[in-house]
């Protein structure tokens, strides 16, 4: 069994939450997410995107850098980054191998109690890439939640959280208050923590947590002027803050939601300049926020030969949802047919609700993970929840679910999970499809 193929076999044990497994295997591989500063990025929904603009802002700035996020759309690969690139398999691989060695020893030792998880030990291997490429700095993505998150070993130069919402109840819990004190876990005492844009009753939650840590808190309209206008569903911003003045620049990545995800990049960005001594000018800001890519967040796909689209979204809770049904409005996209997987665990009315007034047609069908909901059930469930007279239809494959939206004269939009837009996106890019 490869490095890769032991990870991926850890997968059937679950999510486990905890840093004490972490802290001792980091130890034994000699503490790799000591060797550079970190950017730690929480949230509901928007910790990736932030995580993509703040990592190519710094690479704009001349520095080296590393991201981790997941979790991936098709190769596990994706989740970790050097200086913007995808790390190669055989880099992996070597990291894995050494990660492997120190949890035998330690389990064998009766240090480590089990193998620790699957996101525990890509997580260790992220971390020792870091080290040995010698990184200037690393964005770090939380997992799910904060205080009890792999990632939360990091003491970071500064951390932030994007946003507050619904999703992961059963680790969570079930109000906004719940969810927002476990992402408000990563608060350290003296590290400055960027608040983007919550409610109230989170707000309150996360500034209880930060004073309890000791950790300063922004929030992202604190003393700063934002201007806003939208134009084909792209935020174009201008922006003042207490320490500088960015734009007007239009930003890469589409929907009314990625504009307060910027204001939290500019503030974060901010922070690490200051308490770092690293010079993060205006420019470096403006064109990480205006050149980043980061895939299935409203990507449009073409196909130059044919000439048919598709917009693909990892839209899989009911923020994310509401996010793009905004964009589909924002955009003028015309009445699509939907393609839809939704994991059995889901909110599935506050998943697909936004987005069915938007849909001509509905094709159910079941992403490749047994997570997933029967095709049948969730045919149902969209019946049920869909305007009069929509069409519902079940093409459990989802290349043929796909091919069978687009025999139709509207756009397709895939979405309702991650474990169906990375393997579909794919599989259309290989097909000849190109973002446009």
């Amino acid at each position: 069994m490869t490095p890769i193929e032991r990870l991926f076999a850890l997968e059937q044990f679950g999510i486990k939450l905890g840093l004490d497994a972490m802290r001792v295997l980091l130890a034994a591989l000699g503490n790799p997410h000591l060797a550079w500063p970190a950017l730690h990025i929480a949230g509901t929904n928007g910790k990736g995107s932030a995580s993509a603009m703040t990592e190519r802002a710094l690479r704009e700035a001349g520095l080296a850098t590393g991201r981790y996020t997941s979790p991936h759309l098709f190769r596990i690969e994706e989740r970790m980054a050097l200086d913007g690139r995808d790390i190669d398999t055989a880099r992996l691989s070597h990291a894995l191998a050494r990660v492997f060695a120190a949890v035998d020893r330690l389990v064998a030792e009766g240090a480590l109690a089990a193998v620790p998880t699957y996101f525990e030990v890509s997580t260790a291997a992220a971390f020792l890439i870091f080290a040995e490429a010698g990184v200037d700095v690393a964005v770090v993505e939380v997992g799910l939640g904060g205080r009890y998150d792999a990632t939360n070993v990091l003491t970071p130069v500064a951390g932030a959280i994007t946003s507050i919402d619904f999703d992961h109840e059963r680790h969570l819990g079930s109000t906004l208050a719940a969810i927002a004190g476990e992402k408000a876990g990563i608060a350290k005492r003296g590290v400055p923590l960027i608040v983007g844009e919550v409610g109230d009753e989170a707000w309150g939650a996360i500034d209880t947590s930060a004073r309890q840590a000791g950790a300063p808190v922004t929030r992202v309209h604190d003393g700063t002027t934002v201007e806003t206008v939208f134009v084909n569903g792209h935020a174009r911003l201008t922006v003042t803050t207490p320490s500088g003045h960015y734009g007007p620049v239009r930003l890469a990545l589409g929907g009314t939601h990625q504009a307060g995800n910027a204001l939290v990049v500019i503030r974060l960005l901010e922070a690490f300049a200051a308490r770092t001594g690293r010079r993060v000018d205006a420019s470096h800001v403006e064109a990480g926020l205006g050149r980043v890519q980061w895939p299935a967040r409203l990507e449009w796909l073409r196909h130059p030969g044919t000439g048919a689209q598709v917009l693909i979204d990892a839209a899989h809770n009911p923020a994310g949802a509401r996010a793009l049904a905004s964009y589909l409005s924002m955009a003028r996209v015309p009445a699509a047919t939907l393609v839809t997987s939704v994991m059995a665990d889901k909110n599935v009315p506050g998943v697909l609700g936004p987005l069915l007034p938007h849909a001509a047609r509905v094709v159910v069908t079941e992403a490749a993970t047994r997570r997933a909901m029967p095709a049948g059930a969730l045919a149902a469930a969209v019946t049920a929840l869909a305007p009069a007279g929509t069409p519902v239809d079940i093409v459990r494959d989802p290349a043929a679910a796909v091919a069978f939206a687009q025999t139709f004269a509207t756009p397709a939009v895939l979405a309702g999970s991650i474990y169906l837009i990375g393997p579909l996106r794919a599989s259309l890019l290989a097909g000849g499809f190109e973002p446009a």
